[in-house]
Parts: structure tokens; C-alpha cells; sequence
């Protein structure tokens, strides 16, 4: 039972469904966006692996590649709002998507930026601090899409009483 002080939750459901053309771009911005990760992170499943270590350009191919997944994820689920009206818990998911990106580019990038293990005259290595720290960008940015996406919520009407 409502009394007139209880809110009643704003409607986010779509009214039809996303625009195809932009869907059509986030699943080509997230694809692309796959295969430039999966160019960075294993070389050699495109035949081009050609050093024992990850070095500077695969971390930089890589983080390049999880940012434009992040673009098209995020264009795809926003698409899904109702006239941009979003949840908080859908605000929140879209900062932790962001949040995640960066945590996964400054840890990938640590030596880099000087804050790794290898200083500036040794080359720059990924190892598994640094692993681990995109890990934990990428559990960020699953977080965050997971919260972006509009469960249905269903009006449940109270039972009648038997006269």
C-alpha cells in the first residue's frame, strides 16, 4: 500500500527500442575495440609476435583497444535510457567504467611513467603488478556496465481483500 508521501520512481524503460544506427556503431566500435586488445595483449594470434616480452607499443595497442570498448559499450547501454534519463546506480556504473579505464591505463603504463619496477634507462616490461592492476580496471569496467544496464522494474499490485 502507498500513502501520497511515498515516491513513485520515475518510468527509465525505453519507449522503443535503440536506434539501429547506433547500435549498429557500438557493436563496430566494440569489435574493433576487441581486436585492437587482442592485437596488443597476444600478438601471436595474428602471426606477430615477435618478442618474449610485452613491451611499450602492445600495453599502448592494448589500453587504446579496452578505451574504445568502453566507448562502444557505453554508447550501446546509454542508448537504452529512456529520453537520457538515467538511474543513479546507472550514473555510478558509467563513472565506474571510466574509473576502471584509467586505473587499467596507469597501471599498464607504470613504467612508462615512471611509478613501475623498471626506471627510464631499462626498458619498459609488463609484469604482474601490473597485470594484476588491469585486472582490477577491467573487473571496474564490468562493474560499471553491469549498473548501466535498465532492469525492468514490474509494478507489483497489492492483494485484494476477500469480502
Amino acid at each position: 500500500m502507498t500513502t501520497p508521501d511515498t515516491p513513485i520512481p520515475s518510468d527509465t524503460t525505453p519507449l522503443t527500442s535503440p536506434s539501429r544506427p547506433r547500435t549498429r556503431v557500438s557493436l563496430i566500435l566494440t569489435l574493433f575495440g576487441l581486436l585492437l586488445f587482442l592485437l596488443g595483449a597476444r600478438p601471436a594470434i595474428f602471426g606477430l609476435d615477435r618478442s618474449p616480452v610485452v613491451g611499450f607499443i602492445q600495453i599502448a595497442v592494448f589500453t587504446v583497444g579496452l578505451g574504445i570498448i568502453c566507448l562502444g559499450g557505453y554508447i550501446g547501454l546509454t542508448g537504452f535510457w529512456k529520453n537520457g534519463h538515467r538511474t543513479i546506480a546507472a550514473d555510478i556504473g558509467s563513472r565506474l567504467v571510466a574509473t576502471g579505464y584509467v586505473i587499467s591505463v596507469f597501471s599498464g603504463m607504470a613504467d612508462i611513467f615512471g611509478m613501475g619496477t623498471q626506471v627510464f634507462p631499462r626498458v619498459a616490461l609488463f609484469g604482474p603488478w601490473q597485470a594484476m592492476g588491469v585486472q582490477i580496471g577491467q573487473v571496474l569496467i564490468a562493474i560499471g556496465f553491469i549498473l548501466l544496464i535498465p532492469f525492468q522494474h514490474y509494478k507489483r499490485t497489492p492483494p485484494q481483500k476477500q469480502a
